[in-house]
């Protein structure tokens, strides 16, 4: 191992036991949406300062060259993003490359300003390693987050997740389309972002999950292929959808040119009636979607793993199954910042244990060979 490697093993591991064993246990003591504000207020606050932003790169970050992909012309320096769900309103972007993520995706936006669900919406599972979400989609609306980032350049690739408003109007299929609309163009006319993801798969929403029946998923494509918007889409899946729909669905994404997935969102399949659970619990449910896809597809979307990483391996994982890039956020509230990091020196570890020069190489080993 080099120097400047057992350096960062050694600054992880230091940061990992401090969370673990005090800023962990004090969070847990809190309500799980409180803190979350919390840190996305103060990540908001360090990320206007250079200064801050320079000693959160020199305690977190992580570069090797064998984890770089160029993919739909874009350029990623690691393969581990941010997943929908943590930065609503897309407050972190000029800070979470200095915590060594590689991309991010914000959101999810709606069309309409939203306050979400009522009531209680966030809780931990610590048993299950796992976060119930109840949120519904809060937010602050397109135009009014399209407004303030048209401003700003960033220092890393980052995807716009796009859902329709949490309200019973957008139960009409017609206004359910019109609100994606309405949003992709708030961001695609303002050329913010470098993807969009259609998210047709939020578990705690009004009105369900419509767009993954596929005559209504064609409509809502069809309509999007019309704005001929320049860069990449993707959708975002859900863990329990099954797969005589999954077939449909990547034939008529195929049709209309879409990029890849998201695999996945949250399961719904747990004991509350309720909500969505994340993190481990939905772990085996994401990763046979995400291998199911890879052999379906072979290589001709780009895939995205995500739901249950707390480590390399789980990164690693995905990896192997077809995942180009992974995402996370329940590893990192459980485990610490730290994590995006340990994952990624990590993953340099591994490759050359399996003889890659580079994260590509790795890509769908474990489900499907790459020259059929």
């Amino acid at each position: 191992m080099s120097s400047p490697e057992a350096l960062v093993r050694i600054r992880n591991l230091v940061e990992g036991t401090l969370y673990r064993l005090c800023i962990k246990k004090i969070c847990f003591t809190q309500d799980a949406e409180q803190v979350h504000n919390f840190f996305v207020k103060t990540g908001a606050q360090i990320s206007t300062s250079s200064l801050l932003r320079k000693l959160t790169s020199a305690a977190f970050s992580f570069h090797h060259p064998a984890l770089e992909q160029t993919l739909c012309r874009i350029h990623f320096t690691n393969p581990v993003g941010l997943s929908a769900g943590f930065d609503k309103n897309a407050e972190l972007l000029h800070i979470l490359p200095k915590f060594g993520f590689g991309f991010a995706e914000v959101g999810s936006i709606t069309a309409l300003p939203c306050a979400g669900n009522s009531g209680k919406r966030l809780a931990r599972l610590p048993k299950q390693k796992s976060l119930w979400v109840n949120l519904g989609l809060n937010n602050q609306g397109a135009k009014a987050i399209a407004q303030r980032l048209k401003k700003y350049s960033f220092d890393m690739p980052f995807g716009i997740s796009i859902a329709k408003t949490n309200c019973k109007e957008t139960c009409n299929t017609e206004v359910g389309i019109n609100d994606y609309l309405t949003s992709l163009r708030c961001f695609s006319r303002n050329n913010i972002g470098n993807y969009y993801t259609l998210n047709i798969s939020c578990p705690n929403a009004y009105g369900g999950q419509p767009f993954h029946e596929p005559n209504l998923y064609e409509q809502l494509l069809k309509k999007v292929s019309k704005m001929k918007i320049k860069k990449p889409i993707f959708v975002k899946l859900s863990p329990d959808i099954k797969k005589s729909r999954i077939n449909k669905i990547i034939a008529i994404s195929k049709k209309y040119g879409i990029a890849g997935f998201i695999c996945t969102n949250l399961t719904k399949k747990h004991n509350g009636k309720k909500g969505g659970i994340s993190g481990k619990a939905v772990e085996k449910r994401a990763n046979e979607l995400l291998a199911y896809l890879a052999n379906k597809t072979k290589g001709k979307y780009i895939l995205v793993g995500a739901g249950g990483i707390f480590s390399a391996e789980d990164a690693y994982k995905k990896i192997k199954l077809g995942a180009h890039l992974v995402q996370l956020i329940t590893g990192m509230i459980y485990q610490g910042p730290q994590l995006i990091s340990e994952i990624n020196e990590s993953l340099v570890r591994l490759l050359q244990k399996d003889g890659y020069s580079s994260i590509s190489q790795a890509v769908g080993t474990e489900t499907y060979n790459k020259k059929d």
